[in-house]
């Protein structure tokens, strides 16, 4: 294994020498820091999300906190999940990272957005030991795309918990809805009725914890579509966690 890395590593550098990396995020070249396609003065800017936060979302709160811990953003989500959590702030670098891998197929921005998940406080523990279950697309979309980016986080998130913390997906989508982007809670809201359900051979253990993983956390209706078919199915010990929040 040893062996291996050093190999992988060397063939890394030696492709670095030959394409060096950009930074997704203002096109400079990266040279140095812990990341590899956003540069170190990039990297600053990205806001990580600590506690104390909203306990739904995982919005940061800045300052004094008292009473009851839910930001004005979610006062009329309603979620069907217990509690959220979010690594960074969609904006800056963070949102670079976030569209390179969803709307440009970067996938090698991957290995920074893994760093980035294990760098952020509590989020490690909060998915230690969980069932981690993404958020599906709609079968076309995904042939489109070639590839789940939720999935894919979600197995970041995975590695980043250790053993005994694994992907599963007992969810599918099956309506195919238009974009949510530009939309409001409401129309959201409308838009993804029924636009979920449990795949035949799902297999919903009440005993176990379920953490839903999604890229980006807006208003929550997605995630909240998704933990309402999973608690209906039996899985009443469930969670959500998002790369950004934005």
């Amino acid at each position: 294994m040893t062996t291996w890395r050093a190999l992988s590593e060397g063939w890394r550098t030696a492709g670095d020498l030959v394409f060096p990396p950009v930074c997704v995020h203002c096109a400079r070249l990266v040279e140095g820091g812990n990341l590899r396609h956003l540069c170190p003065q990039c990297a600053t800017l990205v806001t990580f999300v600590k506690p104390p936060c909203c306990r739904v979302c995982g919005h940061p709160f800045y300052g004094e906190v008292h009473g009851e811990r839910c930001c004005p953003h979610c006062a009329e989500l309603e979620p069907a999940f217990r509690e959220g959590r979010t690594c960074v702030l969609l904006k800056g670098p963070g949102r670079s990272l976030v569209h390179a891998l969803k709307y440009h197929r970067a996938l090698h921005v991957l290995e920074d957005m893994a760093v980035l998940i294990r760098a952020t406080p509590g989020v490690v523990d909060y998915v230690r030991g969980a069932v981690l279950v993404p958020v599906p697309l709609h079968p076309r979309k995904e042939r489109e795309r070639e590839y789940n980016q939720s999935r894919l986080l979600a197995q970041l998130f995975a590695a980043a918990g250790g053993p005994g913390t694994r992907v599963a997906e007992p969810l599918r989508r099956i309506v195919d809805t238009p974009t949510q982007t530009a939309l409001d809670r409401r129309t959201r809201r409308a838009n993804l009725k029924n636009a979920f359900a449990l795949r035949k051979d799902a297999d919903i253990n009440a005993a176990e914890r379920y953490v839903l993983i999604d890229d980006v956390f807006t208003t929550g209706s997605t995630l909240n579509a998704c933990a309402m078919v999973l608690r209906r199915a039996g899985g009443v010990n469930l969670d959500v966690v998002t790369f950004g929040h934005g």
